[in-house]
């Protein structure tokens, strides 16, 4: 009877076993789903705000052809590096998101370009994967960690994250400091949907945070023919054994760090700006860095509260 009882045992065990990795595969598929080549239109509008005095700001509407390249493909991570294509033959480097399965170390955006790398229990992000998403030059943007959900005939993905303000407003508005961000990232007919629900926060040290505005963000990638966006395709690589540089010297600073805060400019230019330099000479790792640390003050792991 015993004989027969542990054999169930491990028969449950392979099954559940099994169902993990289907599903884990299923995930995969969905994360590469959003690689390719799409028209994006991009609309936001503000929803609501608790005060009667404030003055709704204009919608914000705004297209793009942009080249999504799957970096990295491996057993835990997935990454997708984002490119636009201005005009057929231009290209800008835009976004990366990676995806890391099960993973527990991420990092939240506090204020004032500051974020503070934490640790989530291992039961907490058990089946889960954590999107981590960071700017142009590959400095932190936001991350956060949920379950892919495959029911209903849909497979979509969200989670709130705090984040600093987004291209579209940084430079034009001063009247928050941080974006709550609802993220929900959907596997669609067309390609997939980003729909965003977010909070315009202001937040200031030892006060609550304060909610500004909510505004709605949705914002389609339409898949199209791969060969329209062969620009982007040439010029990742021509150009991403330097970024894979890049995001190596990142990692340096990112494993040994429990806060990092972001110098504004440099010699008056951004950090994005100096990687222009360095990309045309093709820079090696150590002068990245040095870049890097010339506008990252960090605080180390060691040195870090509880450590």
């Amino acid at each position: 009877m015993k004989k027969v009882l542990f054999l169930a045992i491990v028969i449950v065990g392979f099954s559940l076993q099994g169902v993990a990795q289907d599903k884990k595969q299923l995930d995969k598929e969905s994360i590469k789903d959003m690689c390719g080549c799409f028209k994006v239109n991009f609309k936001y509008t503000e929803t609501f705000a608790p005060e009667i005095d404030y003055e709704k700001h204009l919608d914000y509407t705004s297209g793009a052809l942009e080249w999504a390249e799957l970096i990295e493909d491996e057993n835990n991570k997935l990454s997708i590096q984002h490119l636009l294509v201005i005009k057929d033959t231009m290209v800008i480097k835009h976004w990366r998101q990676d995806w890391l399965y099960e993973n527990n170390r991420v990092f939240h955006y506090d204020k004032d370009k500051k974020w503070v790398f934490t640790e989530l229990p291992e039961n907490e992000v058990k089946g889960q994967w954590t999107q981590l998403v960071y700017q142009v030059d590959d400095s932190p943007r936001y991350s956060g960690s949920a379950t892919w959900i495959h029911a209903d005939g849909k497979n979509y993905w969200e989670n709130k994250s705090d984040s600093p303000l987004p291209r579209r407003e940084y430079s034009k508005r001063s009247d928050y400091n941080v974006m709550a961000r609802g993220n929900r990232q959907e596997i669609t007919d067309y390609g997939w949907l980003h729909e965003q629900d977010n909070d315009k926060i202001i937040r200031e040290t030892g006060k609550k945070d304060v909610l500004l505005a909510q505004e709605k963000g949705y914002n389609t990638y339409v898949r199209v023919p791969d060969e329209q966006c062969k620009a982007a395709k040439d010029w990742w690589k021509n150009n991403k054994k330097f970024w894979a540089k890049v995001r190596s010297a990142w990692n340096k600073v990112y494993t040994k760090n429990s806060k990092i805060e972001l110098a504004k400019a440099v010699d008056k230019k951004p950090l994005f700006m100096h990687f222009y330099e360095l990309e045309k000479k093709n820079a090696n790792e150590k002068e990245i860095l040095a870049l890097i640390q010339k506008f990252a003050s960090t605080k180390t792991t060691e040195n870090a509260p509880g450590k």
